[in-house]
């Protein structure tokens, strides 16, 4: 063998050692993230299904319309926390709400003036300690910028009463991409059948390193 085929032969090794690698063939493009399954509801089929999920009979709003109280008469109907949270604009301690850990089918309802919020398909585990949802219902939250912490953030409250439930960050799960991180004590869960205890089926997963 003459010099330059002794060359040409080892600048071939890599290229040939690369295509036995598990899980790669020769010549294979790089992996991509996976599709959407088929059959997962769109952002629009959730929204427009909601109703679905709740409760026959239960005690919700049925009107946006603003529901304006002292705050005599919110400490009066909300618990310390709740009043904290959606009055003030506190947040609770992470890792503290029994709603992580709520995986029955049902609607989320705003702890102050019983407004819908989020439906049970629309939850997923974030990770991050606190209740996670990566779309609402419709035309029941508002914005505002939060600068609280010198960063941009945008806060979201129930157009209601105008309690304040969390913010929303873009780092969420398909389909949207969206993860409104909200404070469990500022919500109310009623379960679409019965009061029975909290199902132990694996909740919608999508762990963030995030925090609220």
């Amino acid at each position: 063998m003459n010099r330059r085929t002794l060359l040409q032969s080892l600048a071939a090794l890599p290229l040939a050692s690369a295509s036995l690698l598990p899980g790669r063939r020769a010549g294979a493009a790089p992996p991509t993230n996976p599709p959407t399954p088929t059959g997962t509801p769109s952002e629009k089929e959730l929204q427009s299904s909601w109703k679905s999920l709740l409760a026959d009979g239960a005690d919700v709003a049925t009107t946006t319309e603003p529901l304006k109280l002292t705050p005599a008469e919110w400490k009066k109907r909300l618990s310390p926390e709740a009043y904290h949270v959606l009055r003030e604009e506190g947040t609770e301690r992470a890792g503290t709400s029994l709603l992580l850990e709520e995986h029955r089918a049902g609607v989320f309802v705003c702890a102050g003036c019983s407004l819908p919020l989020f439906t049970s398909a629309m939850k997923f585990d974030s990770g991050t300690g606190w209740p996670s949802f990566f779309t609402s219902i419709p035309d029941v939250l508002g914005t505002t910028r939060d600068l609280q912490l010198g960063v941009p953030r945008t806060e979201y409250h129930c157009i209601r009463c105008g309690g304040h439930h969390g913010h929303v960050f873009d780092d969420g799960p398909k389909p949207t991409g969206l993860r409104y991180c909200n404070n469990g004590v500022a919500l109310r869960f009623i379960p679409k059948v019965g009061p029975g205890p909290a199902s132990k089926s694996q909740p919608r997963t999508g762990k963030l390193p995030g925090k609220s």
